[in-house]
């Protein structure tokens, strides 16, 4: 039986990804394995639906719709963890300025549920809603680190180099894990964009009986230097008050 109209869709959609965030009906249709007469029916539905917009007036180039948007706000991860968390967020904002994260594991990816855009000039790669790697993030080293097993395996058969800094070699990656369970919090310097340091921590839930890492908190700044044992309590503090509301 091929394939429904259901899946067809859902490939048209999934054919945007953080470095195809525009995409033409050509580049559609090739990305989603589809006809390009499947994919101009397709996409005009799900343009007049709201699922995709136009990135400008005129433009032929499609971009991912508000309607997404917002039905995204509704899942559970969005709702609840981003409402309990926004105001310990606030308050490291309030006492560091610097660009705040809020952040899940979604498989083998981070997934950024919130953030606030520090004062600093920084390289901040991420988005609310985007996925980046777990291995060259502090928030997705938090992650990683207090992942299954089979999920670090994964990470550390094949971590990619997205900087000179980023951190590949399995041993000395799965040593570093071993340093942030020790140690409480997760380090990058420049392994994500050059430029960019940051430190994370983890925020954790109780879940079935047994208490499980289910977020990271952490922040993007210039430098670590001496600031690190500051930011670290700032971040500890929020982690903890999040872990309290979680309850």
């Amino acid at each position: 039986m091929g394939a429904t109209v259901t899946s067809r869709a859902l490939a048209l959609l999934s054919a945007f990804d953080e470095h195809h965030r525009q995409l033409t009906l050509t580049e559609l249709a090739h990305r989603a394995g589809l006809p390009v007469p499947t994919a101009h029916r397709l996409a005009g539905e799900l343009l007049a639906w709201g699922a995709l917009d136009r990135a400008s007036p005129g433009s032929a180039h499609y971009v991912v719709g508000r309607r997404l948007w917002d039905l995204g706000l509704l899942a559970p991860v969005q709702t609840g963890l981003r409402h309990v968390a926004s105001p310990f967020l606030h308050d490291v904002y309030a006492a560091t300025l610097a660009t705040v994260h809020l952040a899940v594991r979604d498989g083998d990816e981070v997934l950024y549920v919130d953030r606030l855009s520090g004062r600093q000039s920084v390289p901040v790669v991420s988005e609310i809603g985007s996925r980046l790697p777990l291995h060259s993030t502090g928030v997705g080293k938090v992650l990683l680190a207090h992942a299954p097993a089979d999920v670090r395996r994964r990470v550390l058969a094949a971590p990619r180099r997205i900087t000179p800094y980023t951190i590949t070699q399995p041993g000395r990656l799965a040593a570093q894990l071993d340093r942030v369970r020790r140690d409480g919090y997760a380090q990058t310097v420049e392994e994500m964009s050059l430029g960019g340091c940051s430190v994370a921590v983890p925020v954790r839930q109780r879940v079935r009986g047994t208490v499980q890492v289910v977020a990271a908190v952490g922040l993007v700044v210039p430098h670590l230097r001496r600031d690190k044992p500051r930011l670290v309590a700032a971040l500890t503090v929020a982690a903890e008050g999040i872990s309290r509301s979680l309850r």
